[in-house]
């Protein structure tokens, strides 16, 4: 069925003004045109159009997509886009009542993060080679992330100042500029104090650097050559899951609340502004603990 081409004018209308408006990328651009185009059509089933679609139109049509199988991101994206032309169309005069209005988006599903087990943290923790220099380093690094859910940029960023090993704490400077202390746990003070009197006299090459963790030209580490070592440990650790920069925070987060830490203390070490931010991982450990209670249980 082809589009009505009074529809197809006021469309272009609309997307060349919101280019200009609000200098949008071309993939949005598309989204919206896309969303617009596919309601138009939908609407001439319905001997109707764009210039006049009513909000019984919108609502039938919503019914449509959730019928057909349209995820909630799906719906609250094509309402994002209606409540903007809609507001373009009540500036141009073309309708009076803005048919969108009222209408409540709906709460889209947040994806929970990937999280590897405890027991794959630890083939994951234990798989660089510690006689080497830059596999005590290695390991090194991996035991901090674990043992403090730092983000990936915090870990590579750490200086000398901010660790305090004989306190036990590392002092760390997130987003916002935002400051808090985390502790670090015997084994990856452990760890640290091995690689500082090892390996990290020998990678620093005579530079004036802070920087704890060392690439091979005695400068601090990348965020992505830091990936890349993950990527080579987990193959080396026949480990299945797909692993991200961010594996070892997920897991760091889920696995202290799977053994009874409370939600509060979780966002404090995470360095969350908001705790819904941090609710996410008790969906990820409530998941973990029905399987496990579904794999082991009698009656699971």
């Amino acid at each position: 069925m082809s589009e009505n081409n009074n529809d197809l004018a006021l469309i272009d209308q609309f997307l060349d003004w919101i280019w200009l408006e609000s200098g949008l990328s071309p993939h949005t651009i598309n989204a919206y045109r896309t969303d617009l185009k596919q309601f138009s059509l939908w609407l001439k089933t319905r001997h109707s159009d764009l210039a006049n679609s009513s909000r019984e139109d919108l609502l039938a049509y919503l019914s449509h997509r959730m019928e057909q199988g349209a995820q909630s991101r799906s719906v609250a994206r094509f309402l994002s886009t209606m409540k903007r032309y809609y507001q373009f169309a009540i500036q141009q005069k073309w309708i009076e009542i803005n048919p969108v209005k009222d209408i409540v988006m709906p709460k889209t599903m947040r994806h929970l993060p990937k999280v590897i087990t405890e027991q794959e943290v630890e083939k994951l923790l234990t798989a660089p080679d510690i006689k080497t220099n830059y596999g005590l380093r290695d390991r090194a690094m991996l035991e901090t992330l674990y043992a403090t859910g730092l983000r990936v940029s915090e870990l590579v960023n750490l200086t000398l100042p901010q660790l305090n090993l004989q306190a036990g704490v590392v002092r760390v400077t997130g987003k916002g500029n935002k400051q808090r202390l985390v502790p670090m746990g015997e084994e990856a003070i452990n760890w640290l104090e091995k690689y500082s009197q090892k390996a990290r006299p020998e990678l620093i090459k005579k530079r004036l650097t802070d920087a704890v963790f060392l690439s091979s030209r005695g400068t601090a580490m990348t965020r992505q050559a830091f990936w890349q070592l993950i990527k080579k440990y987990a193959a080396q650790a026949e480990i299945k899951s797909a692993l991200s920069p961010h594996t070892l925070r997920h897991a760091f987060a889920t696995h202290l609340l799977n053994h009874g830490a409370d939600l509060r203390t979780t966002q404090m070490l995470l360095g969350h502004a908001d705790l819904s931010t941090t609710q996410i991982y008790t969906h990820v450990a409530k998941e973990r603990l029905k399987s496990l209670h579904a794999k082991h249980h009698p009656r699971g």
